[in-house]
């Protein structure tokens, strides 16, 4: 039928950066939940899982049949936004209390993250877009879920290996801040707010490792929590300044990747000022959700419009 193979076409166009997509609405059902909209929550998070599981399908397959296809896609920086977007939903998997259901997206995560990695870095050059800090989007992703099942689960040695996965993840940020291509704060597609992301997707998951550390397990004595809050505290801070950074108008599938940054601020934003102590924070975290819900809808137009289109990058 031509409708079922237009579709079939439309759907072997699609990039890893398609993945980006599920990245930004976990996100936002995250956050929507934090702020009390749990059904509203429920219902992005549906469209996540869906997504996810489309996107889950079309790597299998293609590493099945399509053996050169994968591995080309594999070493682009873009693949690894299937081991972020799967903690994102783990997380939220996890917020609904299926805590082996986020463990399994956790599993499968731990096990992507080496592989793709790899290939990934290995490809590095200088004057990289922004997509080069997925590499710390992934590994912080990996380090929020860990803390968060930890503290659901109280297990200590997950607690721990969500710390290192933390520290590394900021060594990563530093090797790809050097290879960053500076031109593309201003001449980028919407890629380059992911070093704004990358830097709220850490304070995360330092917020969540000090929330797991305040569960009733001891985890850290009082310097490692001192250099912790700190290191929080200046990530959030960082992070607030890429807001200084305006995306261009027009639609492209990259914009997803603007959409991130501004729902994990948002994310980042609650549960640090819980634990910092900081209450205050709630108020502009609430906003910058909002802020993230209406981008993410002008987006998700942009998508439909260009799919509508015949686009590629719908």
């Amino acid at each position: 039928m031509p409708g079922i193979s237009g579709l079939r076409a439309w759907w072997a166009e699609r990039s890893p950066a398609a993945g980006a997509a599920v990245m930004p609405t976990g996100v936002v059902s995250v956050g929507l939940r934090m702020t009390g909209a749990e059904s509203v929550s429920r219902v992005v998070l549906a469209m996540a899982g869906v997504a996810w599981a489309a996107l889950a399908a079309a790597f299998v397959l293609r590493l099945v049949g399509e053996r050169e296809r994968w591995v080309t896609e594999a070493e682009s920086l873009g693949a690894l936004t299937s081991v972020a977007a799967t903690t994102v939903l783990g997380t939220r998997v996890s917020a609904l209390g299926r805590q082996t259901l986020a463990e399994a997206l956790l599993a499968l995560a731990a096990l992507l993250w080496p592989v793709l990695l790899v290939m990934v870095v290995r490809r590095w050059r200088p004057r990289m877009p922004g997509a080069v800090f997925l590499c710390c989007v992934a590994t912080e992703g990996l380090a929020v879920l860990g803390a968060t099942l930890a503290a659901a689960e109280r297990t200590a040695w997950l607690a721990h290996t969500a710390l290192v996965l933390f520290w590394l993840g900021l060594v990563l940020y530093g090797l790809a801040l050097a290879r960053f291509d500076i031109r593309q704060v201003l001449e980028g597609a919407g890629d380059q707010w992911i070093a704004g992301g990358a830097l709220a997707i850490s304070a995360l998951a330092g917020a969540n490792l000090l929330i797991a550390g305040d569960a009733g397990m001891y985890l850290w004595n009082d310097d490692d929590r001192g250099a912790l809050r700190t290191v929080t505290t200046a990530l959030l801070v960082l992070d607030l300044v890429w807001y200084v950074v305006r995306p261009r108008p027009g639609y492209d599938v990259l914009r997803w990747a603007t959409v991130f940054p501004i729902g994990m601020t948002a994310v980042a934003a609650l549960p640090v000022g819980t634990a910092l102590g900081v209450p205050w924070l709630d108020r502009p975290g609430r906003v910058l959700l909002w802020a993230a819900v209406a981008a993410w809808l002008a987006v998700a137009a942009g998508a439909v419009r260009a799919a509508r289109a015949g686009g590629g990058d719908g």
